[in-house]
């Protein structure tokens, strides 16, 4: 803006002296041709006086230097000259100053002069005998006069313009500074020209304006800060540019970077294929959604362009992670297959058995094995009937039952008569430590977990082991260990022990009835009793297995009353 103002000044400034300069010598022209046209009629009066009285004489030895003389006879024909021969000369009786000359008796007329070249102003003075007599002079021309004052022009020029370029840039400066040192936030704080007034008005209004709208993004942002912060979901939003505007820290956690890719393209950010090709087709206002695999886990992104007029304005990324779902689809396409393998193994066995006894194939002294055979069958599938149900209603979070303050070792207790037969007839010792501990629980939970522990220790043990529940307690909480010198698990398969029918040694395990649910219902118990599980198993040595039962709230209140 200054540089526009400093050369319009220069500009105006420039044009005034020129045409400053143009007036000045078109009125300068106009004088000095009057005072010249005033001394010609002059020194033609005089002349004409001269020549009046001493005729073609008065000529003689007159030194004619800025004048041209010319003496006309009445006819027309030239006397005298004093530039040129006046023997050849053409009439002169129609020339324009000597015909008004004869007519008014003073004559005057201006024109370039064919004979000499150059503009002259004439001036014609009738004589008392008739003759005319003529004096001309040349007249100089607006460009000779410029070039004349061509010196002084050129001063008054070089001042001209100096002055000019300093008060252009003087006053140029002096203009926008009021604009230069307003504020923006106070803009009708200001001290310049009332003239700026409303334009500084108008900058309040957008002011207020402005801000109303920054503080409505501010909110709208804090607000989207505050939905998408805690969420497990990946949220990403891009502008129809296919730029991010925002993204929430599970997003940034997948595609392993932070906020500060706000701004930029998602190919600057994750160079995954399928991400572009996904964005693609949202940018083509089309729905779109891709399962990708990374770091061994399973998202699933969605595409969703947002659509205004028909045109796309945005597109928005929702990202799930699928892994946890596809395990548990896994694992419950595993579940069905073993239920239906272990539900089938003692259906044949009893269909079988039952079909040779309705055939009478079977001797009488074999009924009664077949028929002990085919009742322990059934007992195996009424184990496993009650043991799925029972994971089911802890799937679903045992809602029927209440937790109350129990008293551990007592359910310990409990367990250890219910299985002292089967630990003498299994020879292996049974022993429980500790003393009373309350704990805050579901009690059949907490029973049946006891229980399952313990009869896996007895089960997966040798003649002559041992099987120890140790319940302690302090500060922090409680702890059950169950423990024994049994035959081990091995290290491979110590994570996947308390997975739904996962059996270590399935020979074994049938041999034994295991259904392969124990410690999956310990796992599932546990969990809906707030505790955590730990196990430790050595080959041929033996496996351990701890609880922990974290103090609650309403376990001190107890305590304090």
């Amino acid at each position: 803006m200054t540089k526009r103002i400093f050369q319009s000044i220069c500009l105006t400034a420039l044009g005034v002296f020129f045409a400053s300069v143009l007036l000045f010598m078109g009125v300068l022209y106009e004088h000095y041709t009057g005072v010249q046209r005033r001394q010609l009629r002059m020194q033609t009066e005089l002349a004409a006086q001269g020549t009046a009285n001493e005729g073609l004489g008065y000529f003689d030895g007159l030194d004619v230097q800025y004048y041209r003389i010319t003496w006309i006879d009445k006819d027309g024909s030239v006397l005298y000259d004093s530039q040129s021969n006046f023997d050849g000369m053409e009439n002169h009786l129609e020339r324009e100053e000597v015909k008004e000359a004869v007519s008014e008796g003073l004559g005057e007329s201006s024109r370039y002069s064919v004979t000499l070249m150059e503009r002259a102003i004439y001036c014609a003075k009738s004589l008392p005998d008739g003759t005319i007599l003529r004096l001309s002079m040349a007249q100089n021309t607006v460009l000779t006069l410029l070039l004349g004052m061509l010196q002084p022009i050129c001063i008054i020029f070089g001042a001209a313009l100096g002055l000019s370029l300093l008060m252009a840039y003087r006053l140029s400066k002096s203009i926008v500074k009021p604009l230069n040192k307003l504020d923006l936030d106070e803009p009708m704080k200001h001290e310049g020209y009332d003239e700026l007034s409303p334009f500084f008005e108008r900058i309040a209004i957008q002011q207020r304006k402005i801000r109303r709208q920054e503080n409505e993004l501010r909110q709208r942002k804090s607000e989207f800060e505050a939905v998408t912060m805690g969420m497990e979901e990946g949220i990403v939003l891009f502008n129809k540019k296919q730029i991010i505007l925002a993204v929430n820290p599970a997003a940034a956690r997948i595609l392993h970077t932070d906020q500060t890719c706000v701004g930029k393209y998602l190919l600057s950010v994750n160079r995954s294929i399928k991400l572009q090709e996904l964005l693609g087709r949202a940018g083509e206002g089309r729905y779109a959604e891709m399962k990708i695999d990374d770091g061994g886990r399973s998202y699933q992104f969605s595409a969703s362009p947002v659509l205004s007029e028909g045109l796309v304005s945005g597109i928005v990324f929702l990202i799930l992670d699928i892994t946890e779902k596809e395990k548990s689809e896994q694992m419950r396409r595993e579940f069905t297959a073993n239920v239906s393998h272990e539900l089938r193994t003692p259906l044949h066995t009893i269909s079988g058995y039952a079909e040779l006894l309705a055939n009478d194939l079977v001797k009488p002294e074999d009924i009664k094995g077949f028929s002990g055979r085919i009742y322990e069958e059934a007992r195996r599938m009424i184990r496993l009937v009650e043991d799925i149900m029972q994971l089911s209603r802890l799937d679903e979070g045992a809602a029927d039952m209440n937790m109350e303050t129990v008293d551990l070792f007592g359910i310990a207790q409990e367990v250890q008569d219910r299985l002292s037969k089967e630990a003498r007839e299994a020879g292996v010792q049974f022993v429980l430590e500790g003393g009373p501990v309350s704990v805050y629980g579901i009690p059949q939970l907490l029973r049946e977990m006891i229980y399952n522990l313990c009869d896996n220790g007895i089960k997966y043990n040798r003649r002559g082991g041992k099987v120890s529940i140790i319940v302690n307690q302090d500060e922090s909480g409680a702890e059950l260990i169950v423990s024994d010198n049994g035959i081990g698990i091995p290290k491979e398969h110590q994570e996947r022990v308390f997975e739904r029918f996962y059996r270590v040694d399935k020979s074994h395990s049938k041999e034994i009835g295991g259904t392969g649910l124990g410690l999956s219902i310990v796992k599932h118990a546990a969990k809906l009793n707030h505790a955590a599980i730990e196990l430790h198993s050595i080959p041929n040595e033996g496996t351990t297995v701890s609880i922990y039962f974290p103090k609650t709230d309403k376990e001190a209140a107890g305590k304090e009353h």
